[in-house]
């Protein structure tokens, strides 16, 4: 089978957008993960130096051996099952994510962040309620058990209201919407037709998970949460979209 034809058990989706301190160690992370996967970047017009490592990394992918010397510390990234995709501009999270889910050919595609705030090998817990027929998605929770960096009271405190404003519209009694890892089987996202281009994808892609009458499972995952000088973007104007998105796509069909 080609490289083209071929189908994985899981494709990995991370958007990137400028974040050339932590993209070698993600990627480097996610390959050490022992699942058949493919690994699919969007990036979604970088300025800081990740756009022109995706190109080497991009490059070295149609090579024989597909393998990269990271720049910053030698080690070899292995590149083979890896697609790089380039936005002309910073178009936004939710825009990198679905053009990375047009592209993903797996059976289990599920959402990797570019900073190191999660941790790849938590991918195991994620995908074993699909695999095991019980689930067509899970959320991964930041507050249900693993270990998290304590960070920032009134993002908690925003993060807990839009939660319970979601629940209580879609019924569902997840504990985070706002967190990264989540894993869908590729036909729930498929079925989906997303339109948020920022953050406003968490809120819509739970209405319509709901709407659809997917079963969602969730699990405790690790987090290591990031400062604004680390890199952190989702920002107050963030929460005040993510209240409009959680009315419009429940209430306003």
């Amino acid at each position: 089978m080609s490289h083209d034809e071929r189908h994985p058990k899981l494709s990995v989706v991370i958007p990137a957008y400028n974040e050339r301190d932590t993209i070698e160690e993600v990627l480097y992370r996610v390959q050490a993960v022992e699942i058949d996967k493919e690994i699919i970047v969007v990036d979604d017009g970088s300025t800081d130096g990740t756009r022109e490592f995706l190109q080497e990394l991009a490059e070295a992918a149609r090579h024989n051996p597909a393998v990269l010397t990271l720049p910053r510390d030698g080690r070899r990234l292995r590149t083979d099952n890896i697609r790089v995709f380039f936005q002309d501009r910073n178009r936004g999270k939710g825009t990198a994510l679905r053009r990375g889910f047009q592209e993903a050919r797996g059976e289990i595609v599920l959402i990797q962040d570019a900073d190191l705030e999660y941790d790849p090998q938590d991918y195991y817990k994620l995908i074993e309620p699909i695999e095991r027929g019980v689930a067509d998605v899970v959320y991964g929770s930041r507050f249900h058990g693993g270990p998290h960096r304590v960070l920032y009271f009134w993002h908690y405190t925003a993060n807990k209201f839009l939660t319970t404003l979601s629940n209580m519209l879609t019924n569902l009694n997840l504990a985070d919407i706002y967190v990264c890892y989540k894993a869908f089987r590729r036909e729930v996202l498929r079925s989906l037709e997303l339109k948020e281009d920022r953050f406003g994808f968490e809120p819509e892609v739970t209405a319509k998970v709901a709407r659809g009458g997917w079963r969602v499972y969730e699990v405790p995952i690790s987090y290591y949460g990031r400062t604004y000088e680390e890199g952190k973007k989702i920002t107050w104007k963030d929460g005040l979209w993510g209240v409009w998105c959680i009315l419009r796509y429940n209430l306003f069909r």
